[in-house]
């Protein structure tokens, strides 16, 4: 079989790369010629564990090509995936459809035989209907069928979601349609994979659904983490107690400095304004939309109430920007906001992220960037976690007691155990679990030295 996927960004990228795993003949195109010229080059423009050696093998059997030619991708192609973006609109929140329409008209023009159109890209629900009617405007509907096929793949695992998923919707109207994808999934057979066959409707609702579930539990834990807080609980308790009910589950009951990237910050705004326009209010979204914004900033706050309740003229270390560790995406990430609030605080920054330090600076203003996390802790007032990437889950305490101005840490993301920050003589601030004060005679480097 042989496809074409319009559009190179991390859904269409990862997503043609695998479908080439599968033994299918790939061609993607996009309008960007530089990135179209680097992706020929061997070079992937974005962070994603073993996407690079994926593309080069398939590249390199032949199955995986790029182009700036759409004409390439479709002609003969028995599907073309549409993977283009849809940001949010400046105003409201709801999904820009601009892109995926503008593809959709470029796609019909060539093409030839009959095709399934399919929309990779998160739309709202009804816009397959709107693809039906721009497409059916310039050629016969027999040489056509559309489908929406929704990706769930989490940044930094979308290899091993995309080649071994929990489920796959396929939304279709035809049975012609769902035999070329049923064709074109069929090696995840083999795992018996759930193959979720619907309307293109059912499936455009799906994915929002998912996504704002997830969002939800996010949010719901931190909000249970603010109880703990004030109550005395522990939330890491809290949350593995709830997860070994099979109903409620363990994943996404992390409690934390709330939830960024490109999908749920988009997506639950986007169902928001879909429920509105449906006369369907989606009043739960709502509320996990306005937690989630205020969350940030009361991690900043947080933050300051952490150093004593100021941080003017101190240093503060931050280990980690991206929004979730193994990817450098950057998008609505927690650290976006909450190291601007502390720099309006007086204090000064330094920051560290073994990924994602190229795409923040154009971003993020006046930040010192260091070589690990030993140097932006160098001096430092306090050492804060953003993002859990693993070698921040196991820094050399010790080390980090002679280098810092004082010995104190601001743990957003919970890697640590209360025992050991307490063995280690921090004062330790978590996500609603209690605070380990600092020990006894521990020293101020910073006050000395200004005694």
């Amino acid at each position: 079989m042989r496809i074409g996927v319009i559009g190179t960004g991390y859904v269409g990228l990862v997503s043609g790369a695998c479908f080439a795993e599968f033994g299918i003949d790939v061609v993607c195109v996009d309008n960007n010629a530089d990135k179209i010229e680097r992706l020929n080059n061997g070079e992937i423009p974005i962070y994603e564990p073993g996407l690079d050696d994926l593309v080069a093998r398939q590249v390199e059997a032949g199955r995986l090509s790029f182009t700036t030619d759409k004409s390439v991708a479709v002609k003969g192609s028995d599907a073309v995936f549409l993977a283009v973006g849809t940001p949010s609109r400046h105003a409201g929140g709801d999904a820009n459809l601009e892109y995926v329409y503008q593809a959709v008209r470029e796609v019909a023009e060539l093409i030839e035989d009959y095709t399934v159109i399919v929309t990779k890209s998160t739309v709202p629900v009804g816009t397959a209907r709107e693809i039906e009617k721009i497409v059916t405007s310039i050629i016969d509907r027999d040489k056509f069928d559309i489908c929406s096929n929704p990706e769930f793949l989490r940044e930094g695992a979308a290899i091993g979601d995309f080649m071994r998923p929990d489920r796959v919707v396929i939304g279709v109207d035809t049975p012609r349609a769902a035999d070329v994808m049923n064709r074109l999934y069929r090696p995840l057979y083999l795992n018996e994979t759930p193959m979720v066959i619907t309307a293109p409707e059912t499936a455009e609702i799906i994915k929002y659904a998912s996504n704002a579930f997830l969002a939800t539990k996010i949010t719901f834990i931190n909000e249970i983490a603010n109880l703990c807080e004030q109550a005395g609980g522990n939330v890491q308790d809290v949350a593995r107690a709830m997860g070994l009910d099979g109903r409620i589950g363990t994943k996404f009951l992390h409690a934390g400095p709330g939830y960024g990237g490109s999908c749920f910050p988009k997506d639950t705004k986007a169902l928001v304004g879909i429920g509105e326009k449906f006369r369907a209010p989606q009043s739960v979204v709502q509320t996990v939309v306005n937690v989630n914004e205020n969350r940030r900033f009361q991690m900043a706050e947080r933050i300051i109430e952490g150093c004593e309740g100021s941080v003017r003229g101190k240093k503060l270390a931050i280990l980690g920007i991206a929004f979730k560790p193994n990817t450098d995406d950057i998008r609505e990430a927690p650290a976006l906001y909450i190291i601007p609030a502390l720099q309006e605080k007086g204090a000064e920054i330094a920051a560290y992220d073994p990924a994602a330090m190229e795409n923040a600076k154009g971003e993020l203003k006046n930040v010192t960037w260091a070589n690990d996390p030993y140097d932006a802790a160098q001096d430092a007032d306090a050492v804060i976690i953003l993002t859990e990437w693993n070698e921040f889950r196991a820094l050399n305490l010790d080390r980090l007691a002679d280098i810092m101005a004082d010995k104190r840490m601001i743990d957003l993301r919970n890697i640590y155990k209360l025992p050991v920050m307490e063995e280690a003589g921090f004062q330790y601030s978590s996500i609603g679990r209690k605070t380990i004060e600092a020990a006894e005679g521990a020293i101020n480097l910073k006050e000395v030295l200004r005694s």
